[in-house]
């Protein structure tokens, strides 16, 4: 594993971990640690609760109506209470002291899991381990895992799991309670919405082990809940294990029947989470993207596209993944055409049977889309802008203004965004390029596209004056400019949409005249009408300009131009800037239009799409874009086009831009869930983008992997074949030859080097080692140094044999001993000369970083007093190879952005000197020769050591290696 330090959030290759609690990223926060199935969404709030928190299980297809208002995705019974009470204090991160705290989200297992070291009011001091998931391998199940251990002496605990049948969504309660009441294995509820009449039941289970204690039932109204008293003995962990099971009258009949029944059938949490964890692992083998040399992009990849696995409904084709997923009440649960154009591709290369379910959505909901064509006056069927459950449009007619005293914002893309007709029909069309699946196509996609293409039939305008078609009163894929003519992308759109739907028809006249005939007879298509098909399109206006520029909509290029440089440093959108009808009268974006058109025609090379035309409209259009404030959809697409332009700096940017949107909040609404477009948008970045995929009979790549991108490896699933892409670097890049200096980066172990916690961490090991009867002393202890808590473990049982999780808990106790141990470490700990030299080369302009097998390394350099010092630290939780492997200290050079070549290693061990020569560095041995005489110079300690004196001696070395070089 490797780690990042992105205070006060740590990443390593499949995990996300918070190291510090802060109360202002709440609610940011609970949307990152959002866990699902593809049948529902946790947001990561605390089990406990804290004030202001924004807690949400959202369900696939639950929606209800808020009265007159709008229809939303409706916020169900929170199976997450778990209250404990110890000594009859109740734990809470806001009262008593939290002497230590660590969230993490481990996206591999899907799994999300929290430890606290905390001290009640009244002075007993608790450890606790939570953590929770919900089942990929039976989505109507969840499981909750407490482990409380009590210190120092015994206590009396409580603990009561409830169900909350009073969620909100922001103030509303979508439901009215039927009933609820306890069965021979725990509690059920049962609550109903109030206007879809969509029925809903929960039931919980109980258990506890390592301690005495019976289960009682408490049946307050609304809030079934499950109560265990016992007596935790000091330094004993006990666990609790909470069941829940989930049902909805969407998918049964009797939810109540069902959710007691699975309750009974379930075998044990660890069972479950075996079953859990097997299927995630048949996930990632078909999803899973590597990435070597960068790990920031490889956890971020790979967090993404968990928040993507977890949205799909792998069960159900009525529902579709609404923009912030699962995760979050933004756009109110709504689908847009994020899910067609931005997410589908990932799981039509990778899940094809996820995209299939989809897809069929829009099938499902064709009523609503025929609905709102009649609606306005079309033929055919128009989509909405946004949908929900029926198809019918649901975007507000309004918007609340940001200003109180404002007028209230008409929003116009329910009446005027109408190319997402095409979009849908372009997923269908790429989707059936990709799998054959003709099955689809004949009962689903093929009504689809003809019916909308019917639709726009009905909406083009005949130019008597130019002799063209063309179509008016429109939003293009910018969304800054509301009410134009002829905006290029959605005329191109409709005019491929209409040269599609003639070779649906012209395909099942030939392949399946049955079911043309049915479609025809239904849908009102004669011949008549395909030959107007034929006409539009032929006739179909679209920008052009002998220089290749295309203009964005009639009229764009009269608009004000103005340069987005000169309103740097900001905050805020160009719009906000502006206002709305100041940026509609300005030549600036709120996302790619043209070049979104240019994307989608990419991979069939149709026009307007060519590398030419590409390039000229990148030049025009991408400075003229809103790329950082604007929409997040942006950012992805430009790093594919930037890409495709060799121009992999740029592409890089704006990929990361796209990446760290929600783990990093960089535009500061992760709050309302993930943006789910995004996430989809980063896979085709990576994939279409840096992996240059492309697909003729076959999938073939013209990689542009980014700067220190050393390998990209990945599958893609095309036409019934899996394709497995291992791209790497060009090898015949030269490297830099190294000399002394060109060092640039020092790395530093810590035990030993910076600090002596050996002590601490041998008085650990010895406490575990007598609890479990192991044989462990000093000498037994050297053999520990430098090499990680696992390996150091390994070392300690020898032949013992041990299950999995009797290794966990013993790694857990032993770093709890130990961190209890460290919490008085200060400065006065630090080793002769270390913080001379950290200054000497701090002035030096030397970049540093740390190496250490510890996972306590940070709060260590914290307590030292020497952060300032250190750039980047690597620590326990970062590769999966610990010493003699080379990765940490090739992590630590990564972060840093230098060569490893150009960065020398302090280590004390002869694991950690292995480990710096294979990483092609620079070693300095600190301890004796015997322990660390592999190293190119050997020192006893930092004491009275100059950066100078030492940078010379390298220097002699590296003219010396250059002489040898020479002569050999």
């Amino acid at each position: 594993m490797t780690q990042i330090d992105r205070s006060p959030l740590v990443y390593t290759d499949w995990t996300v971990i918070e190291t510090e609690f802060v109360p202002e990223l709440l609610n940011s926060r609970e949307t990152v640690f959002t866990i699902g199935n593809g049948y529902l969404g946790t947001r990561g709030s605390f089990e406990e609760g804290y004030a202001q928190s924004q807690p949400a299980t959202l369900i696939h297809g639950v929606y209800d109506d808020v009265p007159i208002v709008y229809t939303e995705l409706v916020n169900c019974p929170d199976w997450l209470p778990l209250l404990i009470i110890v000594d009859g204090d109740r734990f809470r991160l806001d009262q008593g002291e939290v002497l230590s705290y660590e969230r993490q989200l481990d996206v591999r297992r899907a799994v999300l899991s929290r430890t606290i070291h905390w001290r009640s009011p009244s002075g007993r001091t608790i450890r606790l381990h939570f953590e929770r998931f919900a089942s990929l391998a039976d989505e109507h199940v969840v499981g909750l895992r407490c482990q409380i251990t009590a210190l120092e002496a015994d206590a009396i605990v409580e603990v009561q799991a409830s169900i909350n049948g009073y969620p909100e969504n922001q103030g509303f309660n979508h439901w009215e309670q039927l009933g609820q009441g306890k069965t021979e294995h725990g509690v059920w509820l049962q609550v109903r919405t109030r206007t879809s009449h969509i029925e809903l039941a929960m039931a919980s289970s109980l258990s506890l082990s390592g301690a005495q204690g019976n289960v009682q039932v408490t049946n307050v109204p609304g809030y079934p809940t499950l109560t265990t008293t016992f007596t935790a003995p000091a330094e004993q962990t006990i666990t609790i294990e909470n069941l829940i099971t989930i049902y909805t009258s969407r998918e049964v009949e009797a939810p109540v029947q069902s959710a007691q029944s699975k309750l009974a059938a379930l075998t044990n949490y660890q069972d479950l989470f075996d079953a859990h964890e097997q299927s995630w692992a048949e996930a990632w083998q078909q999803s899973d993207i590597v990435i070597e040399g960068d790990l920031r992009a490889q956890l971020a990849v790979r967090y993404n596209l968990f928040q993507l696995l977890i949205a799909a409904a792998r069960h159900d084709d009525r529902v579709s993944i609404p923009a912030k997923t699962l995760s979050g009440f933004g756009y109110r649960g709504h689908v847009f055409w994020d899910t067609e154009i931005f997410i589908l591709p990932f799981f039509t290369f990778t899940q094809p049977h996820l995209a299939r379910n989809l897809l069929t959505y829009r099938y499902r909901t064709i009523q609503g889309a025929r609905r709102k064509a009649t609606y306005y006056g079309y033929k055919g069927a128009m989509y909405s802008w946004e949908s929900a459950d029926t198809g019918d449009e649901v975007t507000p007619r309004w918007a609340l203004p940001k200003d109180p005293y404002g007028e209230d914002i008409r929003i116009w893309c329910r009446d005027r965004e109408i190319h997402i007709s095409a979009d849908i029909a372009y997923a269908s069309w790429y989707y059936w390029q990709a799998t054959q699946d003709d099955e689809w196509m004949r009962d689903y996609g093929a009504e689809i596209i003809l019916d909308t293409a019917v639709f726009w039939m009905s909406r083009v305008e005949w130019s008597t004056r130019y002799e063209r078609y063309e179509i008016r009163e429109v939003i293009g894929a910018d969304e800054y400019h509301e009410h134009v003519n002829n905006n290029t992308f959605t005329n191109r759109m409709a005019q491929w949409h209409l040269e599609k739907a003639i070779y649906i028809y012209d395909w099942l006249k030939q392949t399946q005249p049955e079911k043309l005939g049915e479609l025809c007879d239904r849908l009102k298509i004669t011949s008549e009408r395909r030959s107007r098909w034929q006409d539009i399109a032929t006739n179909m206006f679209i920008h052009s300009h002998p220089s290749g520029l295309i203009e964005q909509c009639d009229g764009f290029f009269d608009l004000e131009d103005i340069n987005l440089e000169d309103y740097e440093p900001r905050t805020k959108s160009m719009q906000e800037i502006l206002t709305i009808a100041g940026a509609d009268k300005a030549q600036v974006l709120k996302q790619p239009d043209v070049l979104m058109l240019l994307y989608l025609m990419r991979q069939s090379q149709e026009s307007p799409y060519s590398l030419e035309a590409l390039e000229k409209n990148w030049n025009y259009y991408a400075p003229r874009t809103d790329i950082t404030y604007g929409s997040s959809l942006g950012p992805a697409i430009h790093a594919i086009l930037a890409s495709d332009l060799n121009n992999t700096v740029e592409a890089y940017d704006r990929f990361m831009q796209a990446v760290m949107v929600d783990l990093e909040d960089t535009r500061g609404n992760a709050d309302d869930g993930i943006h789910g477009a995004s996430a989809g948008g980063i896979w085709q970045a990576v994939v279409l983008g840096f992996g240059g995929v492309q697909f003729g009979e076959e999938p073939f790549a013209h990689p542009h992997l980014p700067p220190g991108w050393t390998r990209l490896k990945f599958r893609i699933h095309w036409r019934d074949q899996w394709h497995e892409f291992d791209l790497r670097a060009d090898p015949t890049t030269p490297k830099r030859t190294m000399t002394s200096s060109d060092i640039q980066g020092v790395i530093f172990d810590l035990d030993g080097v910076l600090t002596d916690t050996a002590e601490y961490h041998y008085r650990a090991w010895q406490r575990l080692a007598d609890e479990e009867g192991l044989p462990f002393d000093r000498e037994a202890n050297e053999a520990l140094r430098g090499i990680s808590r696992r390996a150091s473990l390994m070392k300690i049982i020898g032949d013992r044999v041990y299950s999995e999780a009797q290794i966990e808990d013993m790694m857990e106790r032993k770093n709890q001993y130990y961190v209890d141990s460290i919490d008085a470490i200060s400065p006065t700990d630090l080793l002769p000369g270390v913080l001379d030299f950290l200054k000497e080369i701090k002035q030096a302009g030397v970049k540093t970083a740390l190496g250490s097998a510890s996972k306590n390394a940070r709060p260590v350099i914290e307590k030292l007093g020497i952060a300032e010092y250190i750039d980047v630290i690597g620590d326990g939780h970062s590769v999966e190879r610990p010493k003699p492997a080379p990765d940490l200290f090739l992590f630590g050079a990564n972060e840093l952005g230098v060569d490893p070549a150009a960065c020398v290693v302090f280590e004390d061990a002869a694991a950690g000197i292995e480990a710096a020569l294979a990483a092609g560095m620079w070693a300095v041995g600190l301890g004796p020769v015997e322990r660390v005489g592999e190293a190119h110079v050997v020192l006893s300690s930092l004491e009275n050591v100059h950066w100078a004196d030492l940078r010379g001696k390298l220097q002699q070395l590296a003219k010396a290696e250059r002489t040898a070089e020479l002569i050999r």
